[in-house]
C-alpha cells in the first residue's frame, strides 16, 4: 500500500485512539504525547513518518515559553485567584440579590449579573460556580426557587468567563488562529495578511458574551412570569432597603474599576493583553489590601494555585504540539482539508461539520483538550474558505462554552454538585442546564446569522 495512504489511515486511527483514551480518563498531556509517539513509531516502520520531524518540537516548545501573548495566561489566572480570596463575589451576590430580589425571578437575574461581572474581572469558572453555589443556591432554595432554575442559572452564568473577556480560552484560540490564518493567507498568495490578535478576539467576543447574558436574563424572567412558583420574589426589611444604595456602590465599584483597568485598556488600545493582565493582577492584589484580606499566606496560596493551573494548561499544550506534529506530517491535515472542502454546502457545510464535532466532543472532553486538538487541525482548512478568523474564533468560544454544561463530563456540573445540598439531586442539575445549553446554541445561531456581532467592534476599534 502507498505510504501516503498508510499515513492518512494512521492519522485517522491516531485521532480516534487519542479521543477514546481521553474518554477513559487518562491524563491529557501524557495521552496525547504517548499515543503520538506510538503511532509515530508505527508510521516510521511502514515508511509513513520521518522521525527527523521531531527536531522541530524543541523550537516549538521554546517558542511557546517565550511567547509574550501567552504570558497573559498565568497573569489572568493569578488575578482571578487573588480575587477569589477577597470575597468580592460574596459582597456582590448578597447586594445584587437584595437589589433584584423583590422582583419575580430577581435572584436568578442577580446571579446572572454577578456571573457576568465576575467573568469580566476574573474569568475563573470553577471559583465562580463554587462561590455562587455556596452563597446563592441556599438563598434561592430558601426563597422557594425551583432547583432546576437555580442550578441552571448558577452553572450557566459561571461559564460566562469562557467567552466574556478577559478569557484564557480566547487567548489560546487567538494564538492558534494567528498561525492558521497566516498559513492560509500565504497559500492563497497574500504575503501581508492582517494579523489576528488577542485584542481582536476579546473585542469580538464582547457583544456575543453580553448577548448570552441577555438571553439568560430573558429566560429567567419569562419563566418567573409563566410559573411564579418557580421563582418567587423575596421581601426586604426596611433597614436593608435604606442601606441598599450605599452597599450597591461599595460592592460594584471595585469590580467595575478592575474591568475598566483591564478590559478598557485593551479595547482602547492603551495596553496589550499581557500588559493589561499584569495591571489586573496588581489591581486585584490592591483590592485585597484595601479590604484587609491580603496576607502573606493567602498570597502564597494564590501563587501556588496559579502555578498548578498554568503548569497543567501548558503541559497539555506541549503534548498537543506533539500530537499535531505527528498527525499533520502523516497526512492528517491534508485529509481534513479534503473532507471539509468536499462537504456539501461549501463553507456552510465545512463550518457546520467543525462546529458539530466540537459540540459533540464537549460532552466528553474538557475545553482546553478540544482547543489544543481540534482547532489546530481544522482552522487552516476553514480559513482557506475565506472565513473571517475573528468570527470563527468567537464561534469556537461560544460553542465550547457548552462543554462546561453538557453531561456526563460538564465541569460546571461537577463544581456545583460538590457544594450543593443533598436536597438538590443530580437529575435536577442535568435538567436545569438543558434550557441554558439551548440558549447557548441559540446565541451560536444568531452569531451565524449576524456575523457583525463578532466583527463590528474589532473593525471599529482596530482597523
Amino acid at each position: 500500500m502507498d505510504s501516503a495512504v498508510l499515513g492518512e489511515i494512521l492519522s485517522v486511527l491516531l485521532f480516534a485512539v487519542a479521543i477514546g483514551t481521553l474518554m477513559l480518563g487518562y491524563p491529557v498531556a501524557f495521552t496525547l504525547g504517548g499515543t503520538s509517539l506510538l503511532f509515530a513509531l508505527v508510521g516510521w516502520l511502514v515508511g509513513a513518518f520521518d522521525p527527523s520531524y521531531f527536531a522541530t518540537l524543541a523550537p516549538r516548545y521554546f517558542g511557546i515559553m517565550q511567547s509574550e501573548v501567552l504570558v497573559a495566561v498565568p497573569l489572568f489566572i493569578l488575578m482571578g485567584t487573588v480575587l477569589e480570596r477577597t470575597r468580592i463575589a460574596e459582597a456582590l451576590l448578597t447586594t445584587m440579590g437584595q437589589c433584584f430580589g423583590p422582583l419575580r425571578g430577581g435572584l436568578a437575574v442577580a446571579v446572572i449579573v454577578v456571573g457576568a461581572l465576575l467573568a469580566a474581572s476574573t474569568g475563573v469558572v470553577g471559583a465562580t460556580v463554587v462561590t455562587m453555589g455556596l452563597i446563592s443556591l441556599p438563598a434561592m432554595l430558601r426563597a422557594g426557587y425551583d432547583p432546576r432554575l437555580a442550578t441552571g442559572a448558577i452553572c450557566a452564568s459561571g461559564t460566562l468567563g469562557q467567552i466574556i473577556p478577559p478569557s484564557t480560552i480566547l487567548i489560546f484560540v487567538a494564538d492558534f488562529l494567528q498561525g492558521a490564518n497566516a498559513e492560509a493567507q500565504l497559500r492563497k498568495g497574500n504575503f501581508a495578511p492582517d494579523p489576528v490578535s488577542v485584542s481582536d478576539l476579546f473585542a469580538g467576543a464582547l457583544l456575543p458574551g453580553l448577548l448570552l447574558v441577555g438571553l439568560y436574563i430573558l429566560w429567567s424572567v419569562a419563566l418567573a412570569w409563566a410559573r411564579p412558583s418557580a421563582a418567587p420574589a423575596i421581601a426586604m426589611t426596611d433597614a436593608e432597603r435604606v442601606s441598599l444604595p450605599g452597599r450597591i456602590v461599595a460592592s460594584l465599584v471595585p469590580p467595575l474599576l478592575l474591568i475598566l483597568a483591564v478590559l478598557g485598556s485593551i479595547l482602547a488600545g492603551i495596553a496589550t493583553p499581557t500588559e493589561s493582565a499584569s495591571v489586573g493582577a496588581v489591581g486585584a492584589a490592591a483590592l485585597a489590601v484595601l479590604r484587609g484580606e491580603l496576607s502573606l499566606a493567602r498570597l502564597q496560596e494564590a501563587a501556588e494555585s496559579t502555578l498548578k493551573t498554568t503548569s497543567m494548561v501548558f503541559i497539555i499544550l506541549f503534548g498537543a504540539s506533539m500530537f499535531s506534529l505527528v498527525f499533520r506530517t502523516m497526512g492528517g491535515e491534508l485529509l481534513i482539508e479534503q473532507v471539509l472542502h468536499g462537504l456539501p454546502g461549501g463553507r456552510v457545510g465545512a463550518v457546520l461539520a467543525a462546529m458539530g464535532m466540537m459540540f459533540l466532543l464537549g460532552f466528553f472532553l474538557d475545553t482546553f483538550e478540544i482547543i489544543f486538538i481540534v482547532v489546530p487541525l481544522t482552522a487552516p482548512a476553514l480559513l482557506l474558505l475565506d472565513i473571517d478568523p475573528i468570527w470563527l474564533g468567537v464561534m469556537i468560544g461560544v460553542n465550547l462554552q457548552t462543554s462546561f454544561l453538557t453531561p456526563p463530563f460538564g465541569f460546571a456540573l461537577f463544581y456545583l454538585r460538590g457544594v450543593a445540598p443533598g436536597s438538590v439531586s443530580t437529575a435536577d442539575l442535568y435538567r436545569g442546564i438543558i434550557p441554558f445549553v439551548a440558549l447557548q446554541l441559540l446565541a451560536l445561531g444568531l452569531l451565524w446569522e449576524f456575523p457583525g456581532l463578532a466583527t463590528w467592534l474589532p473593525s471599529l476599534l482596530f482597523r
